[in-house]
């Protein structure tokens, strides 16, 4: 059990509140643990929840490599719920566990098969944690290589939305379903 109670399903009634919470549930990030405990502020939890499935679902980084930077920014903070949910769009796009391995520790093993833009992605999202006082001009050039400006815009979106809700979790002592 969390710290914070999640809300019982039937005690949720804002209409736009459950479609955000079946759509998670559709894409399997979030369940419905995360908005149910978001519920308890609605005013927040539908603008949270809408962000979190916009910057997940849509743009023009795939899918996929989002997945992967999830999980790894989840692994880095240290949170086993968000850390252990699955993308169901990105396992069907033919994502696996492997892979998804690989992207968090092994990325820049040539023998991994990422490509330099998977590469440069990944290391921004353990920069952008460990260390983003390495993130420079520099580095932002070498991203302009291989991602737009917008698609960069994307990727410090999502990692900015994903970390920090991995985060809260973990300070909620939260746990993925069995």
């Amino acid at each position: 059990m969390t710290h914070i109670a999640p809300l019982p399903r039937e005690a949720i009634t804002d209409p736009e509140l459950l479609d955000l919470i079946a759509q998670g549930e559709a894409l399997g990030v979030p369940d419905d643990l995360f908005p149910r405990i978001l519920a308890r502020a609605p005013a927040q939890a539908k603008p949270m929840m809408r962000a979190l499935l916009m910057s997940h679902t849509q743009g023009n980084v795939d899918h996929r490599l989002k997945e992967i930077v999830r999980v790894l920014l989840a692994r880095l903070a240290n949170d086993n719920y968000f850390a252990s949910l699955r993308s169901r769009q990105a396992l069907a796009a033919g994502l696996t566990e492997k892979r998804i391995d690989e992207g968090c520790f092994e990325y820049e093993d040539d023998a991994k098969s990422f490509s330099e833009a998977e590469k440069v992605a990944l290391r921004f999202a353990d920069m952008m944690y460990l260390d983003a006082a390495q993130i420079d001009k520099a580095f932002y050039d070498e991203m302009k290589k291989h991602w737009s400006e917008a698609q960069i815009m994307e990727l410090g979106s999502f990692m900015v939305c994903h970390y920090g809700m991995a985060m809260f979790m973990r300070s909620l002592g939260a746990k993925a379903a069995s």
